[in-house]
């Protein structure tokens, strides 16, 4: 699944500098509880950065948009991921981003990426996150209080990865909207005909009620549109 994990700025000491539009601080911060219940512990993100290198920079994680900016440091030490950045010069989102920054009107930093089976431990409050199998980006975000774990957007290979983490029909639905931008109707329309396009092509191969098989086909079908 894909998850966003948001910090106030005043949780990842962001400080901004200079004209040229640098800043530093922690997107992420170790040991905590978020809003969902969720503990990212020390070493999550270390195979991630090693294996596929620096996070790009978005804002309020608009996969769509140009990035506002770049990475050029991102290491965990023992409070969180501490990262430096420079926005873009002669951008014009990348000079509102940090005009806002400075003034105190954005509201923090977000971390996006894939954590999968295996990757953290269930408790009773909600997750102990061990490893995030790949962190994809760092978002200056306005409302960093919601702390929700959720998808956002998610485009090409990381479309097919997801699809392979869905396991219900409402996480489908709820895919194809923020992959997609479809409304809520129109996704749960769309997941309905391509069940009922399914069961009629293979009628022997689930049973009705069979959720977890429904869902095999309908991702198997996806994933062969996506990569049409």
């Amino acid at each position: 699944m894909l998850l966003h994990k948001h910090l106030p700025l005043s949780d990842v000491k962001l400080k901004a500098e200079g004209p040229a539009g640098t800043f530093s601080g922690y997107s992420s911060v170790f040991g905590g509880v978020d809003s969902v219940g969720d503990t990212i512990v020390r070493g999550a993100f270390a195979s991630t950065l090693r294996q596929n290198g620096m996070p790009k920079m978005f804002f309020n994680h608009d996969w769509r948009s140009i990035p506002v900016g770049k990475w050029t440091k991102a290491v965990e030490d023992e409070h969180g991921l501490y990262v430096e950045g420079e926005f873009t010069p002669g951008l014009v989102a990348a000079d509102a981003v940090y005009a806002a920054m400075k003034h105190g009107t954005l509201g923090g930093l977000s971390v996006g990426g894939f954590v999968k089976q295996g990757d953290y431990d269930a408790t009773e409050q909600g997750r102990v996150i061990r490893k995030w199998s790949r962190l994809v980006e760092i978002s200056p975000v306005v409302f960093p209080a919601d702390g929700a774990a959720r998808v956002q957007e998610v485009k090409g290979a990381d479309m097919l990865d997801a699809l392979a983490e869905v396991a219900t029909i409402r996480e489908l639905e709820q895919l194809l909207r923020d992959a997609a931008g479809l409304s809520k109707g129109a996704a749960s329309a769309l997941v309905a005909r391509v069940k009922a396009l399914a069961l009629q092509g293979e009628p022997a191969a689930v049973k009705a009620d069979d959720e977890a098989a429904q869902i095999q086909q309908l991702a198997a079908r996806l994933q062969r549109l996506a990569l049409a």
